[in-house]
């Protein structure tokens, strides 16, 4: 059955890990079944003109403002399309804003006859410790939904505490893209992206993703003047909310590339890298999932990270290659026991790599198109994503 999809979501070029995890899964999708009708209902904030994702054969039409309560966009445009199967929200609060409106919309439509079902990913879910009561009471109208997608155990879990049906919760995990890029000239690669391969010094240790205050940096940099070992670090991403020039000194084996980079050129710097350093600090109150990680596994190298709930899989699948947050001590030791015992890292991270693997784009498209057949003939999906249930 070929199946009419809406996304609403942010897209690029809007710089967002939302908008890049949505075109990923419609580019796997439309790879798997290319016969899948995909349609983005896209923020406007990069243009109020509806246009093409040529290679995703893809069309995304901005109809809704960031943080906005109404969307009448999201049904006018639907109605513009004549309807779909499935309305499937990439939910974010920092795209949605701590309002149930766009969960409301989705209902509006299937009531209308807009869509058969609506479903939700809920990418960051609140705690109740949170004590954020107005996003908390907002988030139990996703219950409402059809169905309502999380990547985590933790997230799940924490969703059936509150007091959601467990029968419409599905964990999904993140998916995951095999690096394309391996094998590249290291040179090259790191010419591409801007760096002077005869500025960088031993093993590369490599920390993309945005730049948030959360990211622990500045954990990172203390770990780094606490050890000798011969080894250049590359901090790369976009500074939100942080004032990189506040960080401790960065000069001498340390590289800063403080600028967006795409999700390409991500790729790039993980496969030119050794090591990837994920030193995050904990988010009281909210429950997530890294897509820096998914896209740094699929490199294959060893992981470095902390234990909070955004690496949760890195932690169920290399425990030894975490330390507690905004430990800089002991995240020194790591670093050097990685850099000291290379080979024996990367044969540890075994079980990783094999889930890595076992993520891959067209597997996690071909378990959330499943779910869409099963919620639309009423029965229950038992066979979603069977070896990770």
């Amino acid at each position: 059955m070929a199946l009419k999809i809406a996304f609403i979501s942010r897209y690029p070029p809007v710089h967002c890990g939302v908008g890049e995890y949505t075109r990923m899964l419609a580019l796997a999708m439309r790879t798997i079944s290319p016969s899948t009708d995909i349609y983005v209902i896209a923020s406007r904030e990069a243009t109020r003109k509806k246009y093409n994702d040529n290679e995703a054969s893809i069309t995304i039409i901005p109809s809704f403002d960031r943080g906005e309560s109404g969307y009448s966009g999201v049904i006018e445009t639907l109605e513009d399309v004549g309807g779909v199967d499935v309305i499937h929200i990439q939910h974010e609060y920092g795209i949605f804003g701590r309002n149930p409106g766009v969960f409301r919309a989705a209902l509006r439509a299937v009531k209308e006859g807009l869509a058969s079902i609506a479903l939700v990913t809920l990418h960051t879910v609140y705690h109740r410790t949170s004590k954020d009561e107005e996003t908390l009471e907002a988030q139990k109208e996703a219950s409402l939904l059809h169905g309502v997608i999380v990547h985590s155990f933790l997230q799940e879990f924490e969703l059936q505490t509150q007091g959601f049906n467990l029968s419409k919760i599905f964990k999904i995990p993140h998916g995951t893209l095999i690096n394309p890029y391996l094998g590249h000239p290291r040179e090259k690669l790191l010419e591409r992206l801007g760096l002077d391969p005869a500025d960088i010094e031993g093993i590369i240790l490599a920390t993309p993703g945005f730049l948030r205050p959360d990211k622990g940096l500045e954990v990172l940099l203390s770990a780094i003047a606490l050890t000798d070992r011969n080894f250049t670090l590359i901090v790369a991403g976009e500074p939100v909310g942080i004032d990189v020039a506040s960080l401790p000194s960065m000069r001498g084996r340390v590289k800063v590339l403080d600028r967006y980079l795409s999700g390409d050129e991500i790729l790039m710097l993980a496969a030119a890298s050794d090591v990837v350093v994920l030193p995050y600090k904990d988010r009281p109150g909210k429950y997530s999932v890294s897509g820096i990680l998914h896209l740094s596994m699929g490199s294959l190298k060893p992981l470095v990270g902390t234990r909070v709930p955004r690496l949760i899989e890195l932690y169920q699948y290399a425990p030894n290659l975490t330390v507690p947050p905004r430990s800089p001590e002991l995240l020194a030791a790591r670093i050097e026991w990685v850099v000291d015992n290379y080979e024996l890292a990367s044969a540890y991270s075994s079980q990783l790599f094999a889930y890595a693997a076992e993520t891959q784009w067209p597997r996690i498209a071909r378990a959330h198109l499943d779910l869409y057949r099963g919620l639309l003939e009423e029965r229950w999906p038992l066979d979603l994503f069977p070896s990770l249930l």
